[in-house]
C-alpha cells in the first residue's frame, strides 16, 4: 500500500555529483516515489576526494577494504535489479577497429583499472595502457579528441547505458566475448542506510531484487575472503541457471599486474539464503587461494608501491 503522509521529514539521498552518480540517484527517487507519493525525496551531491583529485589513479583511494567493509553505523537496506554488469569497449570515433581482437600492436586503452589492465596484459600483451580519469563525458571526450593519446576505453557497460551513451559501445566485453571478468558487484547499485534505520530500511526494501542481492553478496565474500579491493585484479562473473531452482553458477580469476600468471576456477552451487551466497563466495576464494591465487595476491601487496 503506498505511503501517502505529508508529514515525515524529506528522505535526502546522498551521491556522488558526476552526472552518472546523479542520474542514478533519480532513478532511485523515482521509484520511491510512486511508492510513496505523499512523502518528499531530495537528492544531495557530495564532492569526494576523487572527484578533486583528477590525477591520481582510482586505486591509490581509501583502504582495500572498501568494496567490502562498511563503517560500522552504515548497513545496505537493498540492491534492486541489477543492470548489465560487464564490461565494454570503447573506440576512439572515426577508428575502424570493432573489438579488442582488432586493435593493432601499441594501440593505448585508456583505463584506471588495475583488474582490467591486468587482465587485458593477460590476453593482449601488444596492447598499451594510460591512465584515464573523469565522469563517463569527460573520459569519452579525452578518448574522442584527435590529438589525444587514446584509442579507445574500457568502463562499465551500464554506465554508458545509464546516461544515454549505449550506441558508443564497439564491443560488450563478458568472459566469453574479450575474455575479461568484471568487478565485484558492477552493475548493482546498493542502498545504504543508517543503521537502526528500520523505517528506511523497509522502505528501500522494497525496490531491492533477491537474486542480484544474493550474487552480490557471493561476490562480495569472496572478495573479502581474498582480501581484495580496487587496487587488486580480482574479477568475477555470476549467472543464474534452472529459473526456479536458484542455482548459481560463480567464475572468479586472480590475475598478476603484468598478466603473466592467473588462477581461475568456477562453482555452481544452490543459493536461497544469504548464508549460502557468502558460503559460495568463500569455497571459491578458498579454491582459487589453493590453486595459486593466494601468492598472486601476496607478491602484489608486497610490492605495491608506497602511497604518497
Amino acid at each position: 500500500m503506498a505511503e501517502t503522509s505529508t508529514s515525515m521529514p524529506p528522505l535526502r539521498i546522498g551521491t556522488r555529483k558526476s552526472n552518472l552518480a546523479v542520474v542514478q540517484a533519480e532513478g532511485i527517487r523515482d521509484r520511491l516515489q510512486k511508492l510513496a507519493p505523499g512523502r518528499t525525496f531530495e537528492i544531495t551531491a557530495l564532492r569526494t576526494i576523487g572527484d578533486k583529485d583528477q590525477n591520481t589513479a582510482l586505486y591509490n583511494f581509501g583502504a582495500k577494504n572498501m568494496p567490502t567493509e562498511l563503517p560500522s553505523s552504515c548497513d545496505i537496506a537493498a540492491i534492486p535489479l541489477r543492470d548489465d554488469p560487464r564490461d565494454a569497449l570503447i573506440v576512439k570515433a572515426g577508428l575502424p577497429y570493432t573489438s579488442l581482437a582488432t586493435l593493432p600492436s601499441g594501440a593505448i586503452v585508456g583505463t584506471s583499472s588495475v583488474r582490467r589492465s591486468a587482465q587485458l596484459r593477460r590476453l593482449h600483451p601488444h596492447l598499451r595502457f594510460a591512465n584515464l580519469r573523469g565522469n563517463v563525458e569527460t573520459r569519452l571526450a579525452k578518448v574522442d579528441d584527435p590529438k589525444g593519446e587514446y584509442d579507445c576505453m574500457i568502463m562499465s557497460a551500464c554506465g554508458l547505458e545509464r546516461v544515454g551513451l549505449a550506441h558508443r559501445i564497439t564491443q560488450y566485453l563478458g568472459s566469453k566475448d574479450g575474455g575479461i571478468f568484471y568487478a565485484v558487484g558492477q552493475g548493482a547499485l546498493g542502498l545504504e542506510i543508517r543503521k537502526g534505520d528500520e523505517e528506511t530500511r523497509e522502505l528501500l526494501g522494497r525496490l531491492g531484487d533477491e537474486k542480484s542481492s544474493l550474487a552480490c553478496r557471493a561476490e562480495r565474500a569472496l572478495m573479502r575472503k581474498l582480501e581484495g579491493g580496487c587496487s587488486v585484479p580480482i574479477g568475477v562473473e555470476t549467472e543464474w541457471l534452472g529459473g526456479a531452482e536458484f542455482l548459481l553458477r560463480m567464475r572468479a580469476i586472480v590475475v598478476s599486474i603484468d598478466g603473466s600468471q592467473s588462477v581461475q576456477d568456477t562453482i555452481d552451487a544452490k543459493v536461497r539464503t544469504d548464508d549460502e551466497a557468502t558460503a559460495l563466495g568463500q569455497e571459491l576464494a578458498a579454491r582459487l587461494v589453493e590453486a595459486g591465487a593466494g601468492a598472486i595476491l601476496k607478491d602484489i601487496n608486497t610490492n605495491r608501491p608506497a602511497k604518497d
